[in-house]
Parts: structure tokens; sequence; C-alpha cells
């Protein structure tokens, strides 16, 4: 089983549900805000799922969780990272923008979840279930 940690930022609460959506799914789970993560945890995990909402024109929070973000995607590896967040506006475009610049980047970005807004039933399953392919 594969140690698993959880890192996300939220402002309205809504990406703080989707992590611990996954960290329900991935048993055993630690489950940080990004401002308790750093890059140097990253040695200590398996895999990585990181969450962040969708801030102004579509785009990752810049004051906190952008720079633990960009840390760690130097010493991510071939580790799985898988992304999630929230949106109110828009489409989900920022997920699209966000997974193609981590796979640029090298990351291998195994998955993503979206929600709008809270997520329903079927986003907290998808949550589950990456959480659980995470920890296998």
């Amino acid at each position: 089983m594969s140690k698993v940690a959880v890192v996300y930022w939220t402002m309205s609460g809504n990406t703080e549900t989707m992590a611990n959506a996954v960290a329900d799914g991935a048993a055993g789970a630690d489950v940080y805000q990004v401002s308790d993560f750093s890059a140097d945890k990253v040695a200590d995990y398996d895999a990585f799922a990181f969450g962040c909402p969708a801030m102004g024109s579509e785009e990752l929070d810049h004051d906190e969780f952008e720079p633990v973000w960009d840390e760690c995607v130097k010493v991510f590896g071939n580790k799985p990272v898988a992304l999630f967040g929230s949106y109110d506006w828009g489409t989900g475009e920022w997920m699209e923008t966000w997974k193609d610049a981590a796979e640029s980047a090298g990351v291998n970005v195994v998955d993503t979840v979206i929600a709008n807004l809270d997520p329903d039933d079927e986003a907290l399953a998808a949550l589950k279930e990456l959480g659980a392919t995470l920890a296998k």
C-alpha cells in the first residue's frame, strides 16, 4: 500500500471537502493544508493528491498554493500525482491548464477531478476512487 499525501488550499471550504474525500478513499493518507507542506516532505510519500480551487481568471492561487506546488514539481520524479479542485465560474478550464503545465514539467499526472462549487455525490465518489487508486 502506497503512502499518500493529500495537499490542498481552500477559500470557501469546497476544496477541503474534496481533500477529505480523497483521504477517505486512501485510508491512512496524511492531509495537509498547503501552508503545512513543503518540497522536503515529498520523499516521505509514494503518491500525492494536490487540490486548489480556480482563482481569478481560472488560475491557481498565487500567494500560498503555487509557490509550494512549484517547489514540489521539481522533486516529484515519477511518483503519481492527482489534481483536484472546485470552481465557481467558467468551465473548469484552469484544471486543463494546470494538468498540461504539470505534465510539461514532467509530473506524472494520473487523474484530475473538478467540482462546480460544492462537490456533488458524483464528484465525491470520483475523489474517493482517486484516493483508493493512489493508495494501491
